[in-house]
């Protein structure tokens, strides 16, 4: 099968993209510029690679076109973020490909009622964020297009994507890596509440795995919607008592209201904004759905994956271990 991927070199299209040429697919990579993937692998010799800035693409009106110029009988898009631009890719598509793969976010789900949450647990919450409310948008109208149309769209739904390379969702809810530095010294570390709301990683590999079982297992993906991530959520507390452990040490944790603990000198906006961001999702997503009908298996969990990037953050100095 020859695959077009659209965000070919970045976290998921890393992993992805070898992973299609080792199965034996002719694959294609679109990228906006001429970056490289977060991990050398040999098969990217294989692939074929096209600059194409979408934005401007799709303000031009040719996205479409240039996609279709790659002769897909496959396209995974991973970077498709606003409704208008799924609307515009389909159009161009119908007809033409045998399969369309969306890369979408377990934050369709708002806050949850039931854990863990299943794809098809009835839309009672809203999304809270914008982001998850575009995405939600973006799945309702690909799984509409499949049912009534008969376009082979699927939607797999990540966590919280960690990998070398990239900092990882930490234990306190947002992205900076200081926080793995204070646990690995032993120092305090402060968490919002009682830190038993829930954070739920994937390793980009295991996404990328589900997007090879999905596109090679058609009849089951078509008009469906998937949660790839680890077989099992964390708490921010139990998270942060593991990372210590990782280095040797006990955590040293404070809890605090969360009013209070965002007026905290060590965390800036940008940190207490995507806390509060995930503390109120608190998602826990259910993969059995995955695992049944596409043969999803997860080879990281959750600690497993965050502790392989927070490692390569040590390698690279951006986490300060101290002395041992």
């Amino acid at each position: 099968m020859r695959v077009t991927v659209i965000g070919g070199t970045g976290h998921v299209g890393t992993y992805l993209v070898p992973r299609l040429v080792r199965a034996g697919h002719d694959v294609v990579s679109i990228s906006r510029g001429r970056r490289e993937p977060y991990r050398d692998d040999g098969a990217w010799d294989a692939v074929e690679s096209v600059t194409l800035d979408r934005e401007a693409a799709e303000e031009r009106g040719t996205f479409g076109d240039a996609v279709l110029e790659t002769d897909p009988d496959a396209v995974v898009d991973l970077i498709c973020f606003e409704p208008e631009s799924a609307e515009a890719l389909v159009t161009a598509l119908r007809g033409e490909v045998e399969h369309l793969l969306h890369c979408g976010t377990i934050w369709v789900h708002g806050h949850s009622d039931v854990v863990p949450t299943t794809e098809d647990e009835p839309r009672t919450r809203r999304p809270i964020a914008e982001y998850g409310r575009k995405k939600a948008e973006i799945e309702a109208y690909l799984r509409e297009e499949a049912r009534r149309n008969g376009f082979p769209a699927t939607v797999l739904h990540p966590g919280h994507i960690v990998g070398p390379g990239w900092a990882p969702l930490n234990p306190a809810g947002n992205f900076d890596p200081a926080v793995f530095s204070r646990l690995a010294r032993g120092e305090a570390v402060a968490l919002p509440n009682f830190g038993l709301e829930t954070v739920h990683h994937v390793h980009a590999d295991d996404v990328a795995q589900g997007f090879q079982r999905a596109l090679e297992r058609w009849s089951a993906a078509v008009g469906e919607s998937f949660h790839v991530v680890s077989p099992r959520a964390l708490t921010l507390r139990g998270y942060a008592e593991a990372a210590a452990g990782w280095f040797g040490r006990e955590a040293n944790l404070t809890f605090e209201p969360f009013a209070e603990w965002a007026d905290r000198p060590e965390y800036d906006e940008d940190d207490v904004a995507a806390t509060e961001d995930h503390v109120r999702h608190s998602p826990n997503a259910s993969i059995e759905k995955a695992r049944d009908r596409l043969g999803y298996e997860p080879r990281y969990s959750s600690l497993e994956a965050t502790r392989e990037a927070v490692e390569a953050l040590v390698e690279a100095g951006e986490v300060d271990v101290g002395e041992s």
